[in-house]
């Protein structure tokens, strides 16, 4: 993921770095018909109807959009913030991270659970990353995967199992500091050193299945809403060095003439197995790549972006226009680390290209915004970030943006960042649904109760089993209107499920004076939101 002057990218030179209710594994969450018209409680009795089609809604509030940070490990980039922390400290550091995305109206982060063939989770594959203790293979006393999942869930917020899927990190001091049982030191033939760093080979069959099997371990034994891979997939290229990977090209690079076209094969067939893997196990769990923000150069392919920077495609071998055109990621987030008019790499020529590469499919597009550059030349004053969230409204292609990295979120990038969260996310705003249209929405909430106490309203409501998070919606007057619920404008919060709790609660701290009516909807594992009920109006305070 991008930092350092990531934006040096562009004259292709080298970065220093990349990068609620459990459900068992493999199995689906409950699923309830939507009749057309309205839903029937059991005695018979008119729950809701649904909310109209051709309502007409503000494109200023969508009602669903990905607003996300990367949380980075490696090298204690965003958390924890050095080696050594107590358990307690780490994890008052996460909380406050996550508290922090929740205030700016985010809706996602990317944690990062395997920076350089490591694990900050719970692994019998892969030893204890050295970020968490300062050495690899210290255990931190909990699980930190775990832990994140369960808090980011609390506070409403997704949670993107970030990996790097062939980095096994730099010569001094990971490569002389791996541990007896790495899989590097067991497997010698699959590291390949490079520079400064070393690399599992993507070219050798037993590395790829190693990879997707390290994934799908995650996948089935933790509660995440995604799979994420950063830009790090052949390495950048350094002048004057050679990845040699001679060895699995003659063995396994007979059905190709060119070894770049092999090197793509190679990661393709990583991609499309890992995401053909999670629909299996788990389809509601997104797969996507963040790749580098240029695929190729119109100056080398007709078909490319207006730019002239390194191109993805040619030195990472990574083709992400074929994963999107064959379906085998869920969403792209290319990393747009630079500013509108840059001539290079112009942001208002790359985002019309990335649009123009997701439209018709049933991949997602987000934008990677540098929230670690702002205060440089081209990123300066409050609307440094802004700005460029103005450029995207003119696509709706674009469906939302994600920041490099959390840590900026609270530092250089606080005054930007909270500008964004004034002009863009006044309103909270749903994560976009997993599995296209497919799935069928969970129940409705019931028994919803709302009255004021103190110049607050308080709510309360009954959950169904397969519910993950709840949706609150303030409509003014008698509210039975249910276009007001199409489009964010009423959307008042997004909330975890209260684990335990006989009755799930909330409390609007600063209500409507007027009379008002309360809707709650309920959104599963898929995503999907619930009928909303009859809703439960209070009067004037």
């Amino acid at each position: 993921m991008g930092w350092l002057g990531r934006s040096a990218l562009v004259f292709a030179t080298v970065p220093l770095l990349a990068s609620c209710a459990s459900v068992p594994p493999g199995a689906s969450p409950a699923q309830v018909p939507r009749p057309g018209g309205v839903e029937m409680s059991p005695s018979g009795g008119t729950l809701s109807g649904r909310i109209p089609d051709g309502c007409e809604v503000d494109p200023a509030a969508p009602k669903r959009q990905l607003r996300g940070a990367w949380i980075a490990t490696v090298r204690n980039i965003d958390w924890p913030s050095t080696t050594g922390l107590s358990a307690k400290e780490q994890q008052d550091e996460l909380r406050a991270q996550l508290d922090r995305a929740r205030d700016l109206g985010l809706n996602a982060v990317f944690f990062h659970v395997r920076p350089t063939a490591d694990a900050l989770y719970a692994s019998e594959k892969e030893p204890w990353a050295r970020y968490l203790t300062g050495r690899q293979g210290g255990d931190p006393g909990y699980d930190p995967l775990e832990f994140a999942t369960a808090e980011a869930h609390a506070r409403g917020l997704e949670l993107h199992a970030w990996f790097n899927p062939y980095r096994v990190g730099w010569k001094d001091p990971d490569l002389k500091g791996l541990v007896a049982d790495h899989p590097a030191r067991e497997n010698p033939d699959w590291l390949i050193e490079y520079a400064d760093q070393g690399w599992f080979d993507p070219g050798n069959p037993e590395v790829q299945q190693w990879v997707s099997d390290v994934v799908l371990d995650v996948v089935e034994r933790y509660d995440v809403d995604g799979v994420h891979f950063d830009d790090y997939f052949y390495p950048y290229p350094v002048d004057g060095q050679r990845f040699d990977d001679d060895e699995s090209w003659r063995k396994y690079g007979g059905g190709f003439d060119d070894r770049g076209d092999w090197r793509r094969d190679n990661v393709n067939t990583l991609i499309a197995d890992i995401h053909g893997r999670i629909q299996q196990t788990k389809p509601w769990v997104r797969f996507g790549v963040s790749p580098f923000g240029i695929w190729r150069n119109r100056a080398t392919d007709p078909t490319g972006s207006d730019t002239d920077g390194l191109q993805s495609y040619d030195a990472q071998h990574a083709d992400t226009r074929a994963w999107i055109q064959a379906g085998t990621v869920d969403y792209v987030i290319p990393q747009l680390y630079w500013y509108r008019g840059f001539e290079i790499a112009d942001y208002e020529r790359l985002v019309p290209w990335w649009a123009g590469e997701v439209a018709g499919t049933e991949v997602d597009l987000y934008i990677g915004q540098a929230a670690y550059k702002v205060g440089d030349q081209g990123w300066k004053g409050e609307e440094a970030l802004s700005r460029q969230l103005d450029f995207n409204t003119g696509h709706p292609e674009v469906g939302g943006d994600v920041y490099f990295s959390m840590k900026d979120l609270s530092g250089r990038a606080r005054g930007a960042i909270e500008h964004v969260a004034a002009t863009h996310y006044a309103h909270p705003a749903l994560p976009p649904v997993a599995g296209g249209d497919s799935h069928t929405a969970p129940a409705p909430v019931t028994d919803l109760a709302a009255r004021r106490s103190g110049g607050e309203v308080r709510l309360s409501w009954t959950a169904p089993e397969d519910a993950r998070a709840f949706a609150v919606y303030r409509v003014p007057g008698e509210g039975t209107d249910l276009c007001a619920l199409a489009d964010a404008t009423h959307l008042v919060d997004v909330i975890g499920v209260q684990e335990g709790a006989q009755a799930q609660e909330y409390t609007d701290t600063a209500p409507l004076e007027g009379q008002a009516r309360y809707y709650v909807t309920a959104l599963d594992v898929y995503r999907s939101e619930s009928l909303p009920g009859l809703g439960a109006p209070v009067n004037g305070g």
